[in-house]
C-alpha cells in the first residue's frame, strides 16, 4: 500500500493523482456503508473540491516563500502562545494516542489542570462532561478549527454525537478564565479549541482495535493520500485523508449501551501561499438513556441500577422499555482558504455548515390524553404511550480574520457571523387506547432562530526585550427568536463589549510574570427562559501568573480572581426533560491558586503534577426570597489536583500512573448536607509498546488501560429532586486493550 501511494503521489502524473484520489473516495463510500453512516452529501461536497483544488494544483509555480503551517494559520486568531498573558494548557496528539482507546475527548482532559469530568455510563462512552474552575460545559466554549461547536440554544457541548473525534484531533488548547475572544457563546469558565488533523507530505494508514470491560470496543480506520504532485515538490501539492470509527459499549449502568459510528473526510491542497482545507465529519449515535441518577437507598443497594423506560406490563410485571433510547445524527462540513497575500500578512476565510437531527424516545404510563393532544374514543383519561422529541437544526456562517506579524507587533483582527435555526417537536407513535387523533402527529411544534455576530481586534507588542503588551477588543450582537419558552415568545438582541488587556514581563531568565484583565458577557440559554431567568451575566477576570521553562523543568503558577454579575448558577435542579436549572446570582466569584509543572527527573522518568486552590462564593445570595449568605457556588469544589508518572525504561516502552483527586462539593448553592457529594481520589494505569517492524508495516503500538485499579466506590455528578439527592455512579476497576497498525 505505501509503495502504491508512493508511486501514484510522488512520482506519477496528473491521470494518475487522480486516479488515486478516486480510488480512495470509492474505498470510503464503501467503508461507510459497511459503518452504516450516510453521507452522500460529504460525497458530492468532497468531489466538488477536488476539481478546484486539482485546477489550482497544476497551476501553482514554485516559490520560495515558505507557508505558514496550517495549525498556525487555521485557528490563530483563538489560540494562544506563551507571549499572550492568558492562563492556558495544551494537549497534542502524541500525549492523548496512548488513552485514545474509545473514551470521549472530556475524559482524555481529566488530567489538566482545575477539570472536572464526569460520566452518564459510568465508564467514559456515551454522554460525557466536563467543568472547569466549577463551571460547567455550557460556560466552555468550544471551537473545532475556530467555528463554533457548542450548542447555540442550549450552550452545550455533546461530543457523543462525534464519537472517537480525539482520533482526528491534532492538538487541543484549553483557556481557563475568560481567555481571548472566540468565536461563538462567551468563556465563562474556559474556552477549549480543537484543531484537526495536519496535511501529511507521505502516504499512510493506521487500523486500530481495542476492547475492554463492559463489552466495550472502538474501530477505527485511517489513510491519507500524502500530498500528490506531479513537480516533484514534496512541499506543495493535494492530500485527500479520512477515518472511520464504529464504537460499542453496554456501559457500566444498567443498559446504559452506546452504539457510536463517525467519519472524518479532508482535502487539503497546499500551494506556494495558499492553504486550502475542505472537511466533512459527524456520526450517528444511540445510545440507551441513563440520566435519571439513583437515589441514596438505591445506591447502596444496585449501584448499576437505571430506572429509565421503567414501566409494569397488563400483568403487573415490572418490565423496562427496549428502547428507552437517544438517537441522533450531525454532520459538520467546513472549508478552510488560508492566504498569506505579503511577507507580514496572512489571512482566513472560511464558512460551515453543520445538520443535526434526532430523537429521544420514551415510555409513559398513565398520561392524561390532553397532554399530548389525543382525544379518547371510550372513557378513558389517561393511557400509556410512546412518545419522541425531537430536534432538527441547521447551523451555518463564516469565519474570518487577518493577521499581520512583523518586528515588534502581531495584529490579528476578524469576526464571525453564524445562524442557528431550529424545530422543537414530539410525536406519540404508540398508545394503549385508541384515540380519534392520528399517531404521528405533532402535539408541540416549537421553533428557535439565532444569529451571533463577532468583531474582534487583538495584538501582542512587544515594547522591550522584557515587556509585551496585549490588548483584545470584541463586539458581540446576539438575536434570539424563540416560542414554547417563558411567555411562549423570545425575541431578544444583545450587544455586548468585551474588552481584555495584559503584559508579560521577562523578569529573569526562563522566568515570565504575567498579568490581564477580561470581561466577557453572555446571554441565557433556551432553558433559562424557560425557568423565567433571562438576565445576562457578566464576568471580570483577572489573572496573575509566573511561568519558568528550562531544559528539566517548567512550572506555571497563577491566581484568579473571577467577579461576576448576574452569574447563571447551577441550582442542582433538573426540569421535566433532564436539562439542568439555572438561577441568576445577582453577585458571585471564584477566587482561586493553580499551579502545574512538568520534571524530568531523568530521561527515562517524568512527573507532571498540578493543583487547585479555590473559593467559589455567592454574596448575599437569596433563595425563594431567603437570604442564605455567602455560600458556595454548586458543583465547584475547592481542591483539585491530579499528577502523571511517566516512566519510560526502554525507548519503545511507556508506563504511566495518572491520579486526579476531586475534593467535596455541594449540588445546591444553601451548602445542605443532604446535597453534598464526597471527594474522591482516582488513580489509572497506562502502558504503551511500540514495536517497529523492519516490512509491512511502519509501527505496531499496544495500549492498555486499567482505569481505578484501586476500585475505588465514588460519585462525581448528581443533582437534587426537591430536597432529595440523585447520583451519577462512576465504574470501579476496569481496563481497555488495544493494538494500533501503522503502515
Amino acid at each position: 500500500m505505501e509503495i502504491l501511494f508512493k508511486t501514484f503521489c510522488h512520482k506519477g502524473t496528473k491521470a494518475q493523482s487522480q486516479f488515486l484520489f478516486y480510488f480512495t473516495l470509492s474505498l470510503s463510500k464503501c467503508l461507510l456503508r459497511w459503518t452504516g453512516v450516510k453521507l452522500a452529501t460529504s460525497v458530492s461536497f468532497f468531489s466538488i473540491l477536488f476539481f478546484l483544488f486539482s485546477s489550482l494544483s497544476y497551476s501553482q509555480e514554485k516559490d520560495t516563500i515558505k507557508v505558514h503551517q496550517i495549525d498556525e494559520v487555521l485557528i490563530s486568531a483563538v489560540r494562544v502562545n506563551k507571549k499572550t498573558p492568558v492562563t492556558f494548557s495544551n494537549l497534542d496528539k502524541k500525549e492523548i494516542a496512548t488513552r485514545n482507546l474509545g473514551q470521549d475527548i472530556p475524559i482524555l482532559m481529566n488530567f489538566l489542570p482545575s477539570v472536572v469530568t464526569t460520566s452518564d455510563a459510568g465508564n467514559g462512552f456515551g454522554y460525557t462532561g466536563i467543568r472547569v474552575r466549577g463551571s460547567d460545559a455550557t460556560r466552555v466554549n468550544v471551537t473545532i478549527n475556530g467555528i463554533p461547536y457548542n450548542d447555540s440554544e442550549s450552550h452545550g457541548t455533546f461530543w457523543v454525537n462525534m464519537p472517537d473525534f480525539a482520533s482526528s484531533v491534532e492538538s487541543l488548547q484549553l483557556q481557563r478564565g475568560v481567555g481571548t475572544s472566540t468565536n461563538g457563546s462567551g468563556a465563562f469558565g474556559a474556552s477549549l479549541n480543537m484543531l484537526t488533523d495536519s496535511y501529511s507530505k507521505e502516504s499512510s494508514g493506521e487500523i486500530s482495535n481495542a476492547f475492554g470491560s463492559f463489552n466495550s470496543r472502538k474501530h477505527t480506520v485511517k489513510f491519507s493520500s500524502g500530498l500528490m504532485n506531479t513537480e516533484m515538490n514534496a512541499a506543495q501539492g493535494f492530500e485527500l485523508a479520512g477515518r472511520l470509527s464504529n464504537l460499542k459499549s453496554d456501559g457500566y449502568i444498567d443498559r446504559a449501551s452506546s452504539d457510536l459510528k463517525s467519519y472524518f473526510l479532508q482535502g487539503t491542497f497546499v500551494g506556494k501561499t495558499t492553504l486550502i482545507k475542505a472537511l466533512a465529519f459527524g456520526g450517528t449515535e444511540k445510545t440507551y438513556q441513563s440520566w435519571n441518577g439513583i437515589d441514596a437507598v438505591t445506591l447502596n443497594d444496585d449501584r448499576t441500577f437505571n430506572s429509565a423506560g421503567i414501566f409494569t406490563d397488563e400483568f403487573g410485571v415490572t418490565r423496562f422499555y427496549d428502547n428507552e433510547t437517544d438517537n441522533y445524527q450531525q454532520d459538520h462540513y467546513q472549508l478552510h482558504w488560508n492566504e498569506k497575500i505579503a511577507a507580514n500578512w496572512s489571512t482566513n476565510f472560511a464558512i460551515h455548515y453543520t445538520k443535526g437531527k434526532g430523537y429521544y424516545e420514551n415510555y409513559k404510563e398513565d398520561a392524561d390524553f390532553s397532554d399530548y393532544n389525543l382525544t379518547p374514543v371510550a372513557t378513558e383519561t389517561s393511557t400509556d404511550l410512546i412518545r419522541q422529541k425531537w430536534l432538527d437544526n441547521d447551523f451555518f456562517g463564516t469565519t474570518f480574520s487577518a493577521n499581520y506579524k512583523k518586528d515588534k507587533l502581531d495584529f490579528i483582527f476578524g469576526g464571525s457571523w453564524n445562524k442557528y435555526q431550529g424545530d422543537h417537536f414530539g410525536k406519540v407513535i404508540w398508545a394503549r387506547f385508541a384515540s380519534t387523533s392520528e399517531l404521528g402527529d405533532r402535539y408541540y411544534d416549537d421553533y428557535a432562530n439565532k444569529t451571533d455576530a463577532t468583531f474582534f481586534a487583538k495584538a501582542n507588542y512587544q515594547v522591550s526585550n522584557k515587556i509585551s503588551l496585549f490588548g483584545d477588543l470584541q463586539y458581540r450582537n446576539v438575536n434570539y427568536e424563540a416560542n414554547g419558552v417563558q411567555a411562549d415568545l423570545v425575541n431578544d438582541t444583545f450587544n455586548f463589549f468585551n474588552p481584555k488587556a495584559g503584559l508579560n514581563y521577562d523578569f529573569a531568565k526562563n522566568s515570565t510574570l504575567y498579568f490581564s484583565v477580561a470581561v466577557a458577557n453572555r446571554e441565557p440559554n433556551r432553558t433559562d427562559y424557560e425557568s423565567g431567568n433571562t438576565k445576562s451575566e457578566q464576568l471580570t477576570d483577572y489573572e496573575l501568573g509566573w511561568r519558568f521553562e528550562n531544559e528539566k523543568l517548567k512550572f506555571n503558577s497563577n491566581i484568579y480572581y473571577m467577579a461576576y454579575k448576574n452569574q447563571l448558577i447551577l441550582t442542582g435542579n433538573l426540569d421535566d426533560v433532564g436539562n439542568p436549572i439555572r438561577s441568576n446570582s445577582e453577585k458571585s466569584y471564584r477566587l482561586g491558586l493553580e499551579i502545574d509543572a512538568t520534571v524530568a527527573f531523568s530521561k527515562k522518568v517524568f512527573l507532571r503534577p498540578n493543583v487547585t486552590l479555590s473559593a467559589n462564593k455567592n454574596v448575599d445570595l437569596n433563595v425563594l426570597g431567603t437570604n442564605v449568605g455567602n455560600k458556595q457556588i454548586a458543583y465547584s469544589p475547592s481542591f483539585i489536583a491530579g499528577n502523571i508518572v511517566v516512566y519510560k525504561p526502554l525507548k519503545e516502552f511507556t508506563i504511566s500512573l495518572l491520579s486526579k483527586f476531586v475534593g467535596e462539593q455541594y449540588m445546591n448553592n444553601i451548602e445542605s448536607k443532604e446535597a453534598k457529594l464526597n471527594d474522591y481520589f482516582v488513580n489509572d494505569l497506562n502502558v504503551s509498546y511500540e514495536i517497529n517492524p523492519k516490512s509491512v508495516f511502519k509501527s505496531i503500538v499496544f495500549n492498555g488501560l486499567v482505569n481505578n485499579i484501586l476500585d475505588k466506590k465514588y460519585i462525581s455528578n448528581g443533582y437534587m429532586y426537591d430536597v432529595y439527592p440523585y447520583y451519577y455512579p462512576q465504574a470501579g476497576i476496569n481496563f481497555l486493550i488495544g493494538m494500533n497498525l501503522n503502515f
